[in-house]
Order: structure tokens, then C-alpha cells, then sequence
């Protein structure tokens, strides 16, 4: 295993700790829940928006905490789900007069312990209300997972429930907003090597120099077929082929159109692919209006890459462009 890393059952927590130090006037953690938050969170002028899931996949989640998106994330172990008490004391630390969002990723370790917290945090008095994502097309359903597993297009998400809630949106609007979100967002990915996650020292799956995993999840999760590695024209247009026909997109529509790293891929290829796939959403008359290129929900180090596609309206186009101030910044 070739990482920088110290014991690694301590790999996550000294994330953590790197990510509140070089952002001591925005971000606040707390060791004992793994909790990044905002330092002037909460706030009872907004409802206070909450996510989760394993660590491993950043920026997702915890370098998208700042103001305009996430109020505070609690991640878990390496690829795995947040333990109930994180999330239960993240939401208690986190309680407003407005209420407190859970946005969770449609996995069953996720669910089980945002809905046990949630359950837990009613009992106090605390408003919660949940917010399913699953917006990957690979899968319907899966051994890993309770359905469409939540990926990359979780950032459109994050990033409308949180403008909103910026504005003084109430609890049930931004419920009806993230599902809105949700259902209009769609996302597959391709691997071209596994990952190896610090604890286990060695790779996930195994897989050959020729091959690639058409539809993989961020957890290294089979996908819909093991196939010869291909060209990226090819590529996208599996990508393509799977993702456009979902929701559908058609022509006419307007568009966010993300290539999202899986954290081992160059940003010359993620341009390469996103060039390929505007050219081939202008052909079929379906207009690029917000463009993402670049590492939103990784898996490690793993090469591949993953589209998002989402149908947008003025409202939605609106709080993709509203402010955020968050860690993930690159000037």
C-alpha cells in the first residue's frame, strides 16, 4: 500500500483534523462525532442541512461544508456508514427553530443509521426531516444497496437545499426541493482500476489492464458489466447511452452537465471526456447551460470517471449559481 498515512485507523480523523486547520475562521470539528461544521452553525434563521456517508469519497462530504451548502458533515470510517450516535450528536448539535435536513445517499448502512438518529433526535423535540438521493443509473437494484445508489449528482443536491436554506427556506420547501433535484438528476460511472482503502492495505476487486467497469459504484460495488477498456468516444457514449434515456433528457432540454474524477484520473482526460459529451448532447439538440469538470465525489484513488446529467429550470439554475464559501477551492 503506497499512502501517506500514519495508523491507519487513524486516516480519517487526521483528515479532519488537516481540513479545520486550514480553515480555522469557517469550519469546527469535533473529534468525538468525526464532525466537520460550520463555526457559526447552528443557526435558528435557517434550517441546519446535514449529511453523512463513509469518508473516502472527498470533497464529498466534509469539504462541502460551508456557507450556501452543508451546515455540518459527519462521515464514517473509510466506505463506511457514520455510526447512529455521530449522526444523532451532529443533529442535536445541530438544532435549529427551523428544523434540521438529513440528506442521505441511498445506501442501506447510510439509511439504517440516519433513520435511527432521526428517530432518536424526535424523541429530544428536534425537527428532522430526510432526504433520500440516488441518482445512479447502474443499478436498479443490488446486493450493496436498497436501490439507485446516491453518487456524484448528490452535489446538485447539496448545492440547491443549501442555497435555499441560505435564503430562509423553510424545512418542508427544501424537502420538495431536493427531491426535485433528485429527480432530475441522473449519473453513471466507469472504472478503469479499483482502490485501496487504508485499513484493508490492498485493493477492492481485481481487474485488468484491458478491462473497465461499466456502471461502478463509489465503493467499488460491481456495476452493470465488465468490458474492454475502449476509447473515450466510446466511453461516452456508454455514458451516454445509459444516462440520457433514464430521466429522458430530450431535445430542448437545458442542462448541468458534470464529468466527475474518481480520484485517480488526470484533468486533461475528465476535459477530454466532458468535450466529447457536449458535442454529443448538441447533436441531439439539448443545450449545456452549467458545466462541472473535476473531482465532486471520488473513490480513493480510483481511474474512471462518472456523467451527471440534470434538467434544469430557472429556479434550479438560480441556486447552482448562488454563492457558497466552502474548503474545496483551488485559488
Amino acid at each position: 500500500m503506497r499512502k501517506f498515512v500514519n495508523d491507519p485507523k487513524q486516516f480519517v480523523p487526521e483528515m479532519l483534523k488537516g481540513i479545520a486547520l486550514a480553515n480555522p475562521a469557517e469550519l469546527r470539528y469535533v473529534p468525538e462525532y468525526n464532525l466537520i461544521m460550520r463555526a457559526d452553525a447552528p443557526s435558528d434563521r435557517k434550517v441546519s442541512v446535514v449529511q453523512g456517508s463513509g469518508s473516502g469519497h472527498e470533497p464529498a462530504h466534509v469539504m462541502l461544508v460551508g456557507k450556501g451548502m452543508l451546515d455540518a458533515a459527519c462521515p464514517g470510517d473509510v466506505f463506511s456508514a457514520p455510526p447512529v450516535d455521530y449522526v444523532y450528536e451532529t443533529t442535536k448539535l445541530m438544532k435549529s427553530e427551523k428544523g434540521v435536513l438529513h440528506l442521505v445517499n441511498n445506501y442501506t448502512g447510510d439509511r439504517l443509521a440516519f433513520e435511527m438518529a432521526r428517530e432518536m433526535a424526535e424523541a429530544d423535540g428536534i425537527r428532522v426531516e430526510t432526504l433520500i438521493i440516488d441518482d445512479d443509473v447502474a443499478v436498479k437494484n443490488s446486493n450493496y444497496t436498497v436501490g439507485r445508489r446516491g453518487v456524484a449528482g448528490n452535489f446538485f443536491v447539496m448545492k440547491a437545499v443549501g442555497a435555499a436554506a441560505e435564503n430562509g427556506a423553510d424545512l418542508d420547501s427544501l424537502v420538495a426541493l431536493g427531491k426535485r433535484v433528485n429527480s432530475v438528476t441522473r449519473t453513471m460511472g466507469i472504472a478503469l482500476s479499483s482502490c485501496t482503502p487504508p485499513a484493508k492495505g490492498s485493493p477492492l476487486f481485481q481487474i485488468a489492464e484491458d478491462e473497465m467497469e461499466v456502471g461502478v459504484g463509489i465503493h467499488g460495488e460491481p456495476g452493470r458489466r465488465r468490458a474492454k477498456q475502449a476509447t473515450a468516444n466510446e466511453v461516452v457514449a456508454l455514458l451516454m447511452e445509459a444516462v440520457a434515456p433514464d430521466l429522458p433528457f430530450v431535445s430542448g432540454d437545458r442542462v448541468a452537465l458534470m464529468i466527475n474524477g474518481l480520484g485517480g484520473t488526470p484533468i486533461g482526460e475528465l476535459y477530454l471526456l466532458y468535450g466529447i459529451a457536449h458535442e454529443r448532447l448538441a447533436a441531439q439538440g439539448i443545450q449545456v447551460a452549467r458545466s462541472y469538470v473535476g473531482e465532486y465525489c471520488t473513490s480513493l484513488e480510483m481511474a474512471g470517471a462518472s456523467l451527471t446529467l440534470v434538467r434544469l429550470d430557472d429556479e434550479l439554475m438560480d441556486l447552482l449559481l448562488a454563492p457558497a464559501v466552502i474548503p474545496y477551492r483551488v485559488f
